[in-house]
């Protein structure tokens, strides 16, 4: 006689169905998956993946929440995926194996920036230490939230600060169709407790970044750092950017400054430039800054 016992229901056009259990097959708090990967100590779930038109499921302790592709309508296979999961349970098939990680409760929002490319994405939680900038799949090795980003073709470039990602998405589509889709994927990611990155941070952010903290500056070059980090980074940041020193002219009076992240071929990059960072410069440097310029924006 049959232990397990399932029930499925879906509205019409809904891409999501529903698979209650009669007894309690996963763990009171709700664990999200979204590709096979995720799934690696639940065999079950993993079972789902091989269908071609699962795209994530949800467990909890007596449902499990099938989320389809569009490739097809839930009444089609509903019955027949209904039966695969209570055969398999009532063969003895594993649901969990191992340890689960406990999700970690977050949150995320949606912030616009100036710059129409680029989307910011904050966190309940911080991420990393440092910033990192990821302009293509292969920089994002050692960077797993960033490799995973770069899957998504419209996903341009992803830089990473404290507790939030701003993404560079590609022409292709318009912010409001991805958004959405982009926020709640962050939020699992994390949840899950996976690692933003996996290598040293330091090693991760971009080579500015790196040689900024190394170089040895002498007085005016550090008096120039000390004004950015202080009354620019924090306002730039905010919009989902940084700037880096990269380097001063003394008989040109010019500073040379990298933009990151959403500050990176923003189209008011050079109003921020000259009427934000360089009169601040000049104004609290007046002997010594004259100019002010972007050496990739």
């Amino acid at each position: 006689m049959s232990s397990y016992q399932i029930t499925a229901h879906s509205e019409k056009g809904n891409v999501w169905a529903q698979f209650e259990i009669n007894t309690s097959i996963g763990t009171q708090k709700t664990l999200t998956y979204n590709s096979i990967e995720d799934a690696k100590e639940a065999p079950l779930i993993q079972q789902l993946f091989y269908l071609p038109f699962v795209k994530s499921v949800r467990l909890s302790e007596k449902t499990l929440e099938v989320e389809r592709f569009d490739i097809l309508e839930w009444e089609d296979v509903l019955e027949e995926v209904r039966l695969q999961l209570e055969n398999y349970l009532n063969e003895g098939g594993i649901v969990l194996t191992g340890q689960v990680k406990d999700k970690i409760p977050v949150s995320i929002y949606a912030e616009s920036t100036p710059n129409p490319a680029v989307m910011k994405f904050v966190a309940n939680k911080f991420l990393v230490t440092t910033t990192c900038e990821f302009k293509t799949l292969e920089s994002a090795a050692q960077a797993p939230l960033a490799k995973e980003l770069f899957r998504f073709p419209f996903v341009k470039e992803v830089f990473i600060d404290a507790n939030y990602v701003s993404i560079s998405k590609t022409d292709a589509l318009e912010w409001n169709v991805v958004v959405q889709e982009l926020r709640e994927f962050i939020r699992s990611f994390l949840e899950a407790g996976n690692d933003v990155v996996t290598a040293v941070e330091t090693q991760l952010s971009g080579a500015a970044v790196k040689e900024e903290k190394e170089r040895n500056y002498n007085e005016t070059e550090k008096e120039i750092v000390a004004i950015l980090d202080e009354y620019i980074k924090p306002a730039v940041a905010s919009d989902g950017g940084n700037i880096v020193f990269d380097s001063y002219d003394a008989h040109e009076k010019t500073v040379k400054v990298i933009l990151q992240g959403a500050c990176s071929g923003c189209p008011s990059s050079t109003f921020t430039l000259k009427s934000g960072i360089e009169n601040m410069l000049r104004e609290m440097m007046p002997e010594k800054v004259a100019l002010v310029e972007a050496i990739n924006g």
